[in-house]
């Protein structure tokens, strides 16, 4: 292994250790398109797993059936390169255009969605036969600094919520980062090196390539291939030095945002009484107290407890956290105020507080009545 290569793996397990991402016991699951972020992620796993610094180790791959021919030899690599680092390989088909015809959304949203939904049940069913409790499972994604910086920008320009200019969360819920200290060239660079090395655990693809390439990433008209390909080269020609930079500015907005997520939790343990102890999904309340605590950390608390209600990987709108707020005046809460948002989410108030909750049970409380 060269130097350089040390570096990375070292940056890799600093990371870790640093954010408390992972250790000997944790059941990770590798999130694996074949592109050469997850594909770097597969090799460093597998020398961490190696050394004794990861448990049980799985890839799962989701085949969005987007690019026909091109998605089936992406699951095809990702299946052999699996076996050749001898790790379990799951591979889940979903028809990403169908459900966001569906689901009215779009189709990169749905995407995102389906392969965490798919995730998560990936790694019950791994930490199940394991024996590993879920809470010592980890979502493993590639991530790379690179992409921080790409949704930095990309927030910047469509506006963001509490927290968002933090970027990236190293660890959120069973979803850990751990290359997010490195960029896609280091990535590139360590899968080229260990195919230099001779390393027999590399694979290639059908052309023999040592990645995946997704030809939609250069569509410029997609969001963030636009800001890949646009802004970000042009803040680099301003300053080389601008990714650390940008970076090292988001490490201290995530340190502050850090101590006011710990207030907003307190309050959330005060003034939201969850609908269902069990299932954070059914819902919460707030109680009349919230209504007078700062706007900021208000909206802190909303977004959290929507997460809880959705899921940490799904996006909450800011204007469902403004409306959950409308249900608030003068500090009290409005009784009478009835709002839906999300879609399906309802938001209703009385004397003892705001409700919110899925519709299916609002409108079958409502019948009750």
């Amino acid at each position: 292994m060269t130097n350089r290569d040390q570096h990375i793996l070292e940056t890799a397990r600093e990371t870790i250790a640093t954010r408390a991402l992972f250790g000997p016991e944790s059941a990770c699951l590798l999130m694996v398109s074949g592109g050469s972020d997850s594909t770097a992620l597969a090799y460093l796993m597998s020398q961490l797993q190696e050394a004794g610094e990861a448990g049980p180790v799985a890839v799962l791959h989701v085949n969005h059936k987007l690019r026909g021919q091109a998605a089936e030899d992406d699951a095809a690599f990702c299946e052999r390169l699996a076996d050749s680092l001898g790790f379990p390989f799951f591979c889940c088909e979903v028809d990403v255009a169908r459900e966001a015809a569906l689901a009215h959304e779009n189709v990169e949203v749905q995407g995102r969605r389906e392969r965490y939904r798919a995730a998560m049940e990936a790694l019950d069913s791994m930490c199940l036969h394991e024996a590993v409790p879920f809470a010592e499972g980890r979502i493993v994604t590639a991530h790379t600094a690179d992409d921080r910086v790409e949704n930095f920008y990309m927030r910047s320009i469509v506006g963001t919520g509490p927290g968002g200019f933090r970027s990236m969360l190293y660890k959120n819920g069973n979803v850990v980062r751990p290359v997010l200290d490195l960029t896609r060239a280091d990535l590139r660079g360590f899968v080229r090196k260990l195919a230099e090395a001779g390393d027999a655990k590399v694979v290639r693809d059908g052309a023999d390539a040592l990645w995946r390439e997704d030809a939609t990433n250069a569509h410029t008209d997609r969001f963030r291939a636009y800001v890949r390909a646009n802004i970000v080269p042009k803040t680099r020609e301003w300053d080389v030095r601008a990714t650390d930079n940008l970076i090292r500015s988001m490490n201290l907005i995530a340190d502050e945002d850090d101590m006011l997520e710990a207030m907003a939790s307190d309050i959330i343990a005060e003034e939201a009484v969850p609908l269902d102890a069990d299932d954070p999904t059914q819902g919460f309340l707030l109680e009349p107290a919230f209504g007078a605590r700062p706007r900021p950390l208000q909206r802190r608390c909303i977004v959290g407890l929507l997460k809880a209600m959705l899921g940490q990987e799904e996006r909450v709108d800011a204007r469902s956290v403004e409306r959950v707020l409308e249900a608030f005046a003068g500090g009290q809460p409005v009784s009478g105020h009835v709002d839906n948002i999300q879609g399906d989410i309802a938001v209703s108030a009385n004397k003892l507080g705001v409700r919110v909750e899925p519709m299916s049970a609002f409108r079958a409380r409502r019948k009750r009545v």
